[in-house]
């Protein structure tokens, strides 16, 4: 019957230990010489053999090979656990076994040698294990219902860990250590080389954008704008300090890669994720586009070898260590983001390509646009056609020779887009990929006029375009439409002011004088969010910029700083607050509409004329009442600087306040 007993216990049952899929192994009922004693000690044993032929079932199961017995065939996966780090599981806990079968094989042994040994005896020699089988089999059990997958196996290995019994402590961390192998494997292959092995979508790092921020974007719908004040939403909205959508705020990814939050263990924190993520990124992207090798050289200076043989230190410790695996992942990264520091501002001249951007995309080269505009104000002012983009094109280049802008290495990179509706119609179902809210008021298909279509396109070079990707160009592109836009209806408001100088000798009407209160109020008015634009927002971010970027030799302070400067971009010329923008755009439009007005009549306004300003007086004393209530209820709230500040530019002499926050009446 010790045979019986050793035989049953290695997961061999037999007509003495019945096995029972339910209730697992058990001794026969039948067997009149054993004292009731004796059975309850041997059913105590046999909980270890049911524990013991569950866990080779659950090896066998998922990776195909075991010690294995007969009397249970192979059956299919029908969990649907899967992946490399189950089957790490299944090799560390198939190594916690041997243990306890090495235990039966001196039992063996001993019987052979004394064969008046007892069952006691048996149940002295196995007694380590009953606390360590019960405990490890809720853990599988655990995997097995709720289906873990991946790094997720090593949390919960964790967790399971984290106990004050020694021999469990100790079993699952052995355990845990022949997980971590596989973890070190996949971070040697992505921090070294770029890699991303992850068949089974077990790593914690994944291809494709992060995941959650599709439902944030979704637009609401305007509420009016009437003049009783501001709704509640509107003044949410003004209220609420994290105007920057979440995608802004965060890093352009180098090529879509992101964390998958839920498969990172608890015990490693995001901050060393993130690391690991932009490490990977980083050597990913050299390794893909570094096109000369002999000039940029290694991205981790030659030094893989160093960082395999670190990695392989730490995977062989018993235990992990946060502190070691931090330092070593600091260390790789450093190495990297000084080397792409060095590649990025020294070697490609980042200055000189932000200098750029600020030029062309921020309007810095005023004067190349103030004759763009004089040269293209015909093209632009139709809705566009398919030749519309070639003209504009020509009529940039010839305003770039006007001002002496003559780098034959710059403007062959630089090109004027514009969407007519042909070119347009695929794209119009939805926005483009990392755009920001839509550009001016409508929703329609068909630009209006030109200026609404028009956009510019840069051809960002090896390496600078892990800053510069598309999808902040594309930003860049709706800040440039925005201050075009402000520009363009400065210049009319100039024009309008020409043709009165003009006609100041003429005998005047009240219509007249009318009018030309109008345009002095909407001048005032524009000229000052110019101001605000160029001066307050646009040279006191780039300084800050600048002065970022000369103060370190990290790349990823870098990309934060630039990160921070879009965004400021954004939210501080008011393109993400909609209430302050949708007025703004109402003024704008309010404008180029008078001074169409003007520049159709050469003579007196005639009645229709005369009832057109009354309209447009009418709507900018609303539109301009709206701003102003809009800035002054922020500024008693005192949660938002720009807007007291471009109020303070609006209301410097207490003019705007002692009108009654309106502009345009006599």
């Amino acid at each position: 019957m010790i045979h019986e007993l050793l035989l049953a216990l290695s997961g061999y049952p037999g007509a003495i230990f019945a096995w029972n899929k339910r209730t697992g192994l058990q001794v026969s009922q039948d067997l009149p010489f054993l004292h009731p004693s004796e059975t309850s000690v041997l059913n105590r044993l046999c909980k270890l053999g049911s524990d013991y032929i569950r866990f080779t079932e659950f090896i066998e199961q998922h990776t195909g090979h075991v010690h294995q017995q007969e009397h249970h065939t192979n059956q299919p996966n029908q969990t649907g656990l899967h992946g490399i780090y189950l089957r790490a599981f299944c090799t560390g806990l198939d190594s916690m076994l041997q243990p306890y079968r090495q235990a039966l094989l001196d039992l063996e042994q001993e019987f052979l040698g004394d064969p008046h040994l007892t069952i006691s005896h048996v149940n002295y020699k196995l007694d380590q294990f009953q606390l360590l089988f019960p405990s490890v089999l809720v853990m599988v059990e655990t995997i097995k219902s709720q289906k873990i997958h991946g790094c997720q196996i090593l949390e919960t290995l964790y967790k399971h860990s984290c106990v004050g019994l020694p021999p469990v402590r100790m079993a699952l961390e052995k355990i845990l250590a022949v997980c971590h192998g596989v973890m070190y494997k996949q971070l040697a292959a992505w921090m070294l080389h770029g890699l991303l092995l992850d068949q089974s979508e077990e790593f914690f790092i994944k291809l494709g954008p992060s995941a959650g921020g599709a439902a944030a974007n979704q637009d609401e719908e305007e509420e009016d704008l009437g003049l009783g004040g501001l709704s509640g939403k509107q003044l949410r909205e003004l209220q609420d300090l994290r105007l920057i959508e979440e995608e802004n705020m965060l890093a352009p990814s180098l090529q879509q890669f992101s964390l998958r939050t839920e498969m990172l263990p608890s015990y490693i924190p995001i901050r060393v994720a993130e690391k690991i993520l932009f490490v990977g990124e980083s050597v990913q992207m050299f390794e893909n586009h570094n096109h000369s090798p002999s000039r940029a050289g290694s991205i981790l200076k030659h030094q893989e070898d160093l960082f395999a043989a670190e990695l392989h230190r730490l995977k062989q410790q018993p235990l992990f260590s946060l502190v070691d695996f931090e330092n070593l992942i600091d260390h790789i990264r450093s190495t990297v983001a000084e080397h792409l520091w060095t590649l990025m501002v020294e070697e490609a001249d980042l200055l000189e390509q932000l200098k750029i951007i600020k030029d062309f995309y921020l309007l810095g080269r005023g004067e190349l646009y103030q004759v763009f505009i004089d040269l293209a104000q015909h093209m632009l002012k139709t809705p566009p056609t398919a030749v519309t983009e070639h003209d504009v094109n020509v009529a940039f280049q010839q305003a770039a020779h006007k001002v002496l802008l003559d780098d034959d290495n710059l403007l062959p990179l630089l090109h004027l887009t514009v969407d007519y509706q042909g070119k347009d119609s695929k794209d119009a179902s939805g926005p483009r990929d990392g755009a920001t809210p839509p550009q001016e008021s409508s929703p329609r298909e068909v630009p209006p006029t030109g200026w609404a279509a028009l956009g510019l396109t840069y051809k960002v070079q090896w390496p600078l375009h892990i800053l510069f990707t598309p999808a902040v160009l594309e930003k860049y592109n709706v800040v440039f439409r925005y201050l075009l836009s402000v520009r363009q209806v400065q210049a009319q408001l100039q024009h309008c002011w020409a043709l009165q100088m003009q006609r100041k000798r003429l005998k005047s009407s009240q219509t007249e004088a009318v009018k030309w209160r109008l345009r002095n109020h909407m001048a005032f008015l524009i000229d000052n969010l110019q101001y605000y634009l160029q001066v307050d927002v646009l040279e006191s971010q780039f300084s800050q910029l600048l002065q970022q970027i000369n103060s370190t030799r990290d790349f990823e302070s870098i990309r934060l700083a630039h990160d921070h400067f879009l965004s400021n971009l954004l939210a501080q010329s008011f393109i993400l607050l909609k209430p302050v923008f949708h007025c703004l755009n109402e003024i704008l439009e309010l404008c180029q509409n008078f001074c169409s007005l003007v520049s159709q009549s050469v003579a007196s306004l005639d009645e229709r004329g005369a009832g057109q300003l009354d309209l447009l007086v009418k709507g900018f004393r609303r539109q301009s009442s709206l701003l102003f209530k809009i800035l002054s209820s922020v500024r008693n709230h005192q949660i938002n600087s720009d807007l007291a500040q471009l109020l303070l530019r609006l209301d410097y002499n207490k003019y705007y306040t002692q009108a009654g926050g309106t502009l345009g009446g006599v």
